[in-house]
């Protein structure tokens, strides 16, 4: 079976005339409103494409450019939300949200606890009974002040004619609480009169921590977006004459001269003017290794200058530059996501007027044959009560909170709950190569000294590396200090950026670089041609030490990136679970090849990037794959938001952890088929808690409807079933994570 890895060619929209639009959306509480109003929005004449975005709170349109600016903001208010139009040079800033706030969920807690307490005592002997009125007292508030969100949401549901858990919740709870205030005031003289307030405090108490536990993971998903806005420097020196000056950013317009100061962060897309220096642009070629820049060439906002002094005409400011680029990329990447599917909703949809149909047949028919009207009402609130969907609200959280408990225990965090039912899918996975197969840093692999006198040559190298960040420095460093090699002292070190370092040792002058460095000096390095264009066919990157006053080469040094000792393990895991793999990468094609000979993945693609990532992705996508991209570098963003599901490497940064549905907490490939495994064990899980749940009412609501069951084994039976689907879900914490075999590495 093939599995081709490629970019596709950038295309021209089609629809060049079209305008693009957003909104910031109020008043959105799950995945089925955004799907509502994604609906209505969609109907509107001249709105060719319309997404709704539940995670930032905004709407994406596409329209024609005559659509009136009302027309859609009529159409949002008729759905039941609000909107306000958003500039289009804003668009890149959305998500800046608060913490959802989980006070609601802590006061709810509070009031009900006193009404569950005697329920869990009576299982353990101790039969204690509170007052009714004190029952009432304390379950009134939870009922009406802290649900008030699930009735309002419920009266929208009915007004455009929908069905959804806040809906169920809503009619469910007030049926329990309004047969406890019945029973409690027809049955005054009766103490012990047994009432369902506990019921409608428990339901709601629960359905409020599932809502802040979702509203959190949607906070979470805009974490990315916030990394990558944080790459964007506030201030940049603008050269005006002979002035420096430091202004805000979004003064900088194209063709100024911005100065870029040593260690500073590249505010705007520009050409180096002046100066020669190493950029690093590990924010979007994931490689470690900074880039020599001089005069002619680009440099892209968000990159970090070195050591030395640039001078840049700006080519792309604002929303224009590569940074802003990514942050769309990741915006729209998440924004096409279909929202979480809640099974539970769908069968809502029908399940609601399904239930209220039966609880008024139940009534007229028992009213019609017995005449007794409290009998008639007691059995069609009992047909509500054993309807409320407490085993139904919870079969699939309580499965989420276990896989995902015992997963993080293991090293893999799921951030969003929807990557579970996402990942058990995976047919394909595609890896990042630097910082995720290999470990991200390179290291001297070989050395070639021509007197054979290695150790004295990296001895010489590290006295002439004395002192530098650079990351080829601190790799020569490490080699000497393994080797435990003698030591010399350098003086007059002179770093020349873009080319290397010279210095003089013991009275005599060194210099060590890359292969033109040793041209100008007149120093040959044919000695090993065949051999260093091997290396550097492979992808490895190669410097030189040599002695210009004589013209001799000492040595050779070659530095590469290792595999990480799990990686071809992990990726004969996955063949074994019937998942494709495939590697992509910024970094050369040598380096790629050899990574994929290595660890055996099925295909490989190199010197791609960001933008060219996200779209091989998407073709695979296209190619009937469900698609999880494993990175953990910030050039990685726009690809993991566009995979059905990212998987981020906990080492890495942090706009690829905030991008990922899954976050490996250790860096270690083989927690990859970790996490489809936990994915499909937890999804199998969710799926026996739905059925058992539904089992019960399928039951249940018939006895209840033929008057075999009685308010009381109404509320029994709810609590059985709600405990055998948290049992169940707890069976989740005996997995283990299997161990990878290593031998292959």
């Amino acid at each position: 079976m093939s599995f081709p890895l490629s970019i596709p060619a950038a295309e021209q929209n089609p629809g060049d005339t079209l305008e693009q639009r957003a909104f910031d959306i109020k008043g959105m509480r799950c995945g089925s409103c955004a799907a509502r109003l994604e609906a209505a929005l969609s109907r509107l004449d001249d709105v060719r494409n319309a997404r709704v975005n539940l995670a930032t709170e905004r709407a994406h349109l596409t329209v024609s450019p005559g659509l009136p600016q009302a027309t859609i903001l009529a159409a949002v208010q008729k759905a039941g939300y609000e909107a306000s139009p958003v500039a289009r040079n804003d668009t890149a800033q959305a998500g800046s949200h608060q913490a959802p706030d989980g006070r609601p969920v802590a006061v709810a807690a509070v009031l009900t606890a006193p009404l569950v307490a005697p329920m869990i005592l009576g299982l353990l002997g101790a039969h204690v009974m509170l007052p009714g009125w004190l029952q009432l007292l304390l379950a009134t508030p939870v009922q009406f002040w802290l649900g008030w969100p699930f009735y309002r949401s419920a009266w929208k549901a009915l007004q455009v004619r929908a069905g959804n858990m806040d809906l169920l919740v809503a009619i469910g709870t007030s049926a329990a609480f309004g047969l406890s205030v019945f029973l409690l005031l027809a049955e005054a003289d009766a103490p012990h009169a047994h009432l369902y307030f506990e019921t409608s405090a428990t339901v709601i108490s629960l359905v409020l921590f599932g809502k802040w536990l979702e509203a959190r993971a949607r906070q979470q998903a805009m974490s990315a977006i916030h990394a990558l806005q944080a790459l964007r420097p506030k201030v940049a020196r603008l050269r005006v004459g002979d002035v420096d000056r430091d202004v805000p950013i979004d003064s900088v317009l194209c063709d100024d001269f911005v100065v870029l100061r040593a260690g500073e962060r590249v505010p705007v897309d520009g050409n180096i003017v002046e100066g020669i220096g190493d950029v690093d642009e590990s924010m979007l070629t994931g490689e470690s290794l900074p880039v020599p820049k001089r005069p002619g060439d680009r440099v892209s906002g968000g990159s970090i200058n070195g050591g030395s002094a640039l001078l840049i005409r700006a080519t792309a400011v604002g929303a224009n530059t590569l940074l802003a680029q990514i942050i769309r990329l990741v915006e729209d990447a998440q924004a096409a996501k279909a929202p979480i599917q809640r099974l539970a909703d769908r069968v809502s949809a029908v399940f609601v007027p399904l239930v209220l149909g039966l609880a008024a047949i139940t009534f007229l028919a028992w009213w019609l044959l017995t005449g007794n009207t409290e009998l008639a009402l007691i059995n069609a609130v009992t047909v509500l009560v054993v309807a409320c969907p407490c085993a139904l609200g919870l079969a699939t959280p309580v499965a989420i909170m276990a896989g995902t408990g015992v997963a993080a225990r293991h090293g893999i965090l799921v951030k969003d709950v929807g990557a579970i039912e996402i990942a058990r899918k995976i047919s394909a996975v595609v890896f990042d190569k630097t910082g995720t197969l290999t470990e991200g840093r390179p290291q001297l692999v070989l050395t070639r000294a021509t007197e054979g006198q290695e150790a004295g040559l990296l001895a010489l190298a590290a006295a002439l590396q004395a002192g530098s960040d650079h990351p080829l420095a601190r790799a020569v460093r490490d080699a000497v200090a393994n080797a435990g090699a003698p030591g010399f002292r350098a003086s007059t070190i002179r770093s020349l950026p873009g080319r290397g370092v010279e210095g003089e040792i013991d009275g005599e002058r060194y210099i060590m670089g890359h292969r033109r460095f040793m041209e100008e000096h007149g120093v040959l390095t044919g000695v090993w041609a065949d051999e260093a264009a091997r290396l550097e066919q492979d992808g490895h990157t190669l410097a030189w030490l040599a002695q210009p006053r004589d013209g001799q080469l000492l040595g050779l040094f070659a530095f590469g990136d290792r595999l990480r000792p799990t990686a071809a393990a992990a990726v004969s895991q996955l063949k074994e679970m019937g998942v494709r793999t495939a590697l992509i990468t910024g970094d050369n094609t040598g380096a790629a090849r050899r990574v994929a000979e290595q660890t055996g993945v099925d295909s490989q693609a190199a010197q791609v990037l960001p933008a060219d990532k996200a779209a091989a992705v998407e073709a695979l996508r296209a190619g009937h794959h469900v698609v999880a991209m494993v990175g953990d570098g910030i050039n990685d963003a726009p690809a993991l938001a566009a995979a059905d599901i990212g998987i981020a490497m906990g080492g890495g940064a942090d706009a690829a952890i905030h991008a990922a549905g899954i976050t490996l907490m250790r860096n270690d490939p083989s927690l990859v088929a970790a996490s489809i495994d936990i994915s499909r064990r937890t999804y199998a899980k969710m799926r026996q808690n739905l059925f058992w749940a539904s089992i019960y009412n399928l039951v249940c609501i018939p006895l209840a409807a033929l008057g075999l069951l009685n308010p009381v084994l109404a509320g029994g039976a709810m609590a059985l079933s709600s405990v055998s689907v948290v049992a169940n879900a707890l069976l989740l914490r005996r997995w283990r994570p299997e161990r990878p075999n290593n031998g292959n590495t």
